[in-house]
């Protein structure tokens, strides 16, 4: 098949967020195809070069001064210093503006006021700007003015309300998700708003403010647990790694080890009782439907548990996926990356950096038959491209 160009081609982006929700989004677009300028702090840059070890090795396997978490969201970028709080600073930025299609910010409300910066000032210089302001609480409301930060919306956005084993059983308790997921689904939402917004413009020709909230994104992302709550009035609590609304849904101790085991309709939990040899469970008239199976969770998952723990891991998933049973192990993320799929669909990919050596980074899950996602160059140093994007853009003199 002929490849077209990328879908973002001709789109450029001027990105002034930084840590995660903002790079993340952004990154998604640059992927895409799109020219993303990360305008950055002269010296310092964004927080995340910081947050480390590990480090980023050179050729001879010594720390540079990028750090992981850095790379892990700036691929494809340009970076450019420029001091924003200098007259001369914000004056580049809003020349810039007239040459952009999007801009992306994470300051704090009204934050970009005071340097002629915000939506309206940039909007009345391109009205085809769209502005997206990706803040904690949104841009109204009693904690607009306040900042935002993943763990503290985890706690105050119920997902730690849910997340964790039971409090009546050992090491019980809140507990906060491995990865920056509020962060992380806010910069889908905002990249699902920005394309919106794209395809808005087509008709109007008109861009826009987008104002994408941390604490919205977190509640939206709790789906079926919000709805659990409308339509019983409780507030759900933590189920550890069983499914509140789907038994067996789980992790099961084997003999030497651990699976998971998710059977997600009547057929398949009949084939798991029928492959770890206790087809009668699948007809006891208390497990016949998933909500018997639910209302008598403690007493089917105790003579599951209890069979389980007979047989080794490995043996029990070559069973199940024999049957058609949903289940898998519990990797952690070497294994992950070792996985023949992972490394068939090349998860990991390498890209030249300019200290030397490669810089790893997760490949986009964006699969395109005809304009596929373009892996262009490494996250990049701090002002990196400063000249260049002057120059080509402006047309500025050395």
């Amino acid at each position: 098949m002929q490849h077209r160009p990328p879908p973002l081609e001709g789109i450029r982006v001027l990105d002034l967020s930084r840590i995660l929700a903002g790079p993340w989004c952004t990154q998604n677009l640059a992927d895409l195809g799109a020219d993303v300028i990360k305008v950055e702090r002269p010296a310092t840059g964004d927080d995340t070069r910081h947050w480390g070890p590990p480090y980023l090795k050179d050729g001879q396997g010594k720390d540079t001064s990028e750090a992981a978490y850095y790379l892990s969201t700036n691929r494809n970028k340009r970076s450019l210093e420029a001091d924003i709080a200098s007259p001369e600073g914000a004056a580049l930025i809003r020349e810039l503006v007239t040459h952009c299609d999007i801009l992306v910010e994470n300051f704090k409300v009204g934050g970009l006021r005071k340097y002629d910066l915000d939506y309206d000032s940039l909007n009345a210089l391109n009205p085809r700007l769209i502005y997206c302001s990706v803040t904690g609480f949104g841009q109204d409301g009693p904690c607009a003015t306040l900042p935002g930060y993943d763990f503290m919306i985890q706690g105050l956005g119920g997902l730690m309300s849910i997340t964790g084993e039971r409090d009546d059983l050992p090491g019980g308790g809140p507990q906060k998700a491995g990865v920056a997921v509020t962060d992380i689904i806010t910069g889908m939402y905002a990249t699902v708003a920005i394309l919106a917004a794209i395809q808005e413009r087509h008709r109007s020709g008109l861009g826009q403010q987008l104002d994408i909230a941390l604490l919205d994104c977190h509640v939206a992302m709790l789906a079926n647990q919000n709805s659990n709550y409308f339509t019983s009035g409780n507030a759900p609590t933590r189920a550890g790694n069983a499914h509140q609304n789907v038994v067996p849904y789980q992790v099961f101790a084997a003999s030497d080890g651990h699976l998971i085991v998710a059977t997600g309709n009547e057929s398949q939990y009949r084939a798991y009782c029928k492959a770890i040899g206790v087809p009668e469970l699948g007809d006891d008239p208390r497990f016949a439907t998933n909500r018997l199976r639910v209302t008598n969770r403690d007493v089917l998952v105790a003579l599951l548990s209890d069979i389980m723990k007979q047989g080794p891991r490995d043996e029990w998933i070559s069973k199940l996926e024999a049957a058609g049973v949903p289940c898998g192990p519990i990797n952690n993320i070497a294994q992950t990356f070792a996985h023949p799929q992972a490394q068939a669909r090349q998860l990991r990919r390498e890209l030249p950096h300019p200290l030397g050596g490669t810089a790893s980074v997760t490949a986009s899950p964006l699969r395109f038959s005809a304009s596929p996602v373009v892996y262009r160059n490494a996250p990049p140093m701090l002002g990196q491209h400063t000249q260049e994007i002057l120059q080509e853009i402006l047309g500025k003199t050395a």
